[in-house]
């Protein structure tokens, strides 16, 4: 299995993305915080098609910050304890490198825990409650970017987030 994170780049121009004003400062503030490597934090949410990812992706076109693309399927192992692993190796290489890792679709790996049911709920339950560690000791940025079921992010993570970018549907 390869490292489960890759640089991200872009050759989409920044008019591609049609954003609210609103939006748009919020993106301005966080690419300061990214490039000053003081931004934490950061979940972005809304429908899809709203831009989240496009933004995101955007913010990599300035060589002052390195956004590497987290592989969610990469990162999470069927074996108990190779998740763990995955995630201190991508956390160490972060931190080394400083680099603001961008978790897209992340909406299953930062998931309410659940009841313990069988196996499968505990050692789910284990890789969570490991990420939610390793987001609270990592002193780079992060960026989860999540489908329209805010809802559905476990609270120790929207605890950990600094800031909260929602992208409503543009209007006309």
């Amino acid at each position: 299995m390869g490292f489960p994170a890759k640089k991200l780049t872009t050759g989409a121009p920044v008019r591609k993305v049609v954003l609210s004003t609103s939006v748009q400062n919020q993106i301005g503030e966080l690419s300061t915080g990214l490039q000053s490597k003081s931004a934490g934090k950061t979940l972005v949410t809304g429908p899809s098609g709203t831009g989240k990812t496009l933004s995101a992706s955007l913010l990599a076109k300035n060589p002052a910050i390195e956004v590497y693309l987290v592989d969610l399927p990469a990162l999470i192992s069927q074996y108990s304890t190779e998740t763990e692993k995955n995630i201190s190796a991508l956390f160490e290489a972060a931190e080394k490198g400083g680099w603001t890792l961008l978790f897209d679709e992340a909406d299953a790996l930062f998931g309410k825990r659940t009841g313990v049911r069988d196996s499968h709920d505990k050692y789910a339950n284990q890789a969570i409650a490991y990420l939610l560690q390793r987001i609270e000791q990592h002193k780079g940025t992060v960026v989860v970017v999540a489908d329209e079921k805010r809802a559905n992010i476990d609270e120790g993570f929207m605890r950990r987030m600094r800031h909260v970018i929602n992208f409503p549907y543009p209007n006309v």
